[in-house]
């Protein structure tokens, strides 16, 4: 996906300890999502909407590149609700730069300008950039346990 980046840059363990012993939990995962208790803390720049409406983008190379780059989250996006996923996380979002839409549950979108933070909790949503410029965003995930209630 042109202008598609994501960097997953660290994460630590369910109960982290200090001093640092040197390692970074979220190196050799198969996931980018937490365990419960674990964090991560990733960069993604969104490319514009528009890329994807684009004569040669290629919805399955899309796809492929999202499940090597994002593996455990893409596995949650929606066929048919492209972008919409649920995490048993607690995600806090910094948009850095740019400007992006917070699609959810309920239809409601969210627009946001650099310099906002949104918090999810474990809530169905989706990023839509209807921009014409990248949007990069820092999230830290909180792995969470999902109550049946």
């Amino acid at each position: 996906m042109p202008g598609f980046d994501t960097t997953l840059l660290w994460g630590t363990a369910p109960k982290p300890s200090v001093p640092w012993d040197g390692g970074n939990v979220a190196e050799g995962r198969n996931s980018v999502l937490p365990d419960v208790g674990e964090t991560r803390l990733m960069k993604v720049t969104f490319p514009p909407d528009s890329v994807m409406m684009s004569s040669d983008f290629d919805p399955a190379a899309a796809g492929a590149e999202y499940m090597s780059r994002l593996p455990g989250l893409a596995e949650r996006f929606e066929p048919e609700s492209p972008g919409m996923h649920t995490t048993d996380s607690v995600d806090y979002g910094i948009l850095l730069e740019g400007e992006i839409s917070l699609e959810l549950d309920d239809g409601e979108t969210v627009a946001l300008k650099a310099g906002d933070v949104v918090v999810q909790n474990g809530t169905r949503h989706a990023w839509r950039n209807p921009g014409t410029k990248p949007a990069t965003l820092i999230f830290v995930l909180i792995g969470a346990r999902r109550s049946n209630a």
